[in-house]
């Protein structure tokens, strides 16, 4: 007997399901992000699921008991940072990142070198001759290590049953589909039902699962939202391809804080850690002075780091000038250069703009105005700035040099790197108890910056 089906509607932001098409969604309030998908009048009726908790029975919060969440360390420090610390048993983590990127070359080089634990490798995108070509590579080779190139949800729980791991990795969770749902791997209800099964495995058994997830154009994961909701973390691993350094933070996470990155650098066996960053965004060539280039001090999460700032200053060719920007925001340096204009009487409506973060970073730290406006200067007076000078502040619309947080934490970076000279908000260093070596310039103005600075 053939199985009947019907079109559903579902809200690829939040999930929400409909009988018929909206234009709006009812729960997330979303314009236009209703999806037809094809369903079976059988699993749409039969969709109760098990509790996670055997005893629904209420009890009062100071009757539960705390213990402290055991760990699975990973072998890779820069994961753990951003963890956390570890796997927490029983958890679930998603990874998401562009095509290539390397979330799956991060994943691998890490459970090969886990000998203490067997492992099952869910792989619904490479096959299994793939896998091992790529563990060469790394030249790491683990027996307690299984891999299973599976799509079906019901066929990756009966190997479970069989393997009985300690550690499941589900790469990705757009491949994988559910027998009991009509439609196709990816969509949104076969992402929402397979999450939600793997996260009941996993509460249930104490096993941690890593999820591999795909991102779309917008550079979300792709999938309805709720998948983020369901979740215990969620990693974000990003990076331009054209350089090999990657970053990976945590978007959310439920057993750690999310103010951790980690920095990897992509060599030809597999992802390096890279231990200070701050080396590696700066040129090799700090004896080499050159106008138009400065170093800021930034922080992601609480991590600081320097980073070197280019900037080049012309005169406009074609009559037009152009404002041209990399790894920084193009509103924000516009308004950089209007305070220039207004509060520091310096002409720069006629002339062509360049600006450039060396290392392919992105820099959001509005910390990082000052070391932009001297570059600018810099660059424009042709006056090279001392390799050794490093710079913090924020710069308002008045021109003021604004206060930033972690100023010790910064202040004490730039000094571990051999920096002399390092231009702060005035004020900010007020209550640290720290004493740097190190020459500390306090400034309130921007004219006041540029006066200490080239005089």
């Amino acid at each position: 007997m053939a199985v009947k089906t019907k079109s559903v509607y579902f809200c690829s932001n939040c999930g929400y399901e409909s009988p018929k098409f909206l234009g709006r969604c009812p729960s997330c309030g979303e314009w236009n992000t209703m999806q037809e998908e094809k369903v079976s009048a059988k699993s749409s009726k039969s969709k109760g699921r098990g509790g996670l908790v055997k005893s629904s029975k209420p009890i009062r919060i100071s009757e539960i008991e705390t213990l402290d969440e055991p760990r699975i360390p990973l072998p890779s420090k820069e994961l753990n940072r951003v963890l956390g610390g570890g796997l927490v048993n029983g958890s679930l983590t998603l990874i998401g990142g562009e095509p290539g990127i390397g979330k799956s070359t991060l994943l691998l080089q890490n459970i090969l070198s886990i000998r203490n634990r067997t492992i099952l490798y869910v792989s619904g995108e490479e096959s299994a001759t793939q896998l091992k070509l790529r563990a060469d590579r790394l030249g790491k080779v683990s027996d307690n290590t299984f891999i299973l190139c599976e799509t079906s949800l019901e066929g990756i729980f009966t190997q479970i049953e069989n393997v009985n791991p300690d550690l499941v990795v589900i790469d990705s969770i757009q491949t994988i589909a559910s027998a009991d749902i009509e439609s196709a791997a990816g969509s949104v209800s076969q992402v929402r039902e397979c999450a939600a099964s793997l996260l009941r495995y996993s509460k249930e058994s104490g096993v941690p699962v890593i999820l591999v997830g795909h991102i779309n154009k917008d550079g979300a994961i792709a999938g309805p939202k709720v998948l983020e909701h369901i979740v215990d973390t969620v990693l974000q691993f990003e990076g331009d391809r054209q350089y090999l350094y990657r970053i990976i933070r945590a978007i959310k996470n439920r057993f750690g804080s999310t103010n951790e990155i980690g920095i990897y650098e992509m060599v030809e066996k597999g992802l390096k850690e890279v231990k200070n960053p701050s080396e590696m965004l700066l040129s090799e060539n700090r004896d080499e002075e050159m106008s138009g280039i400065t170093i800021g001090v930034t922080t992601e999460g609480a991590r600081p780091f320097l980073v070197e700032i280019q900037a080049l200053v012309s005169s406009a060719a074609y009559g037009t000038p152009q404002r041209s920007v990399t790894g920084f925001d193009q509103r924000r340096l516009n308004m950089l250069l209007a305070v220039l204009e207004k509060r520091a009487r310096f002409r720069l409506a006629q002339k062509d703009v360049f600006l450039n973060v060396a290392g392919g970073l992105k820099i959001a730290d509005p910390a990082m105005d000052l070391a932009v406006v001297a570059a600018i200067m810099s660059s424009n007076f042709d006056v090279s700035i001392p390799r050794t000078t490093a710079f913090i502040g924020e710069v308002g619309l008045s021109g003021e040099i604004r206060t930033v947080t972690r100023i010790d934490q910064r202040v004490a970076e730039a000094q571990k790197l051999g920096f002399t000279r390092v231009f702060v908000p005035k004020g900010n260093l007020k209550g640290v108890k720290s004493t740097f070596g190190i020459d500390i310039v306090e400034v309130g103005k921007v004219e006041e910056c540029f006066r200490r600075l080239f005089e």
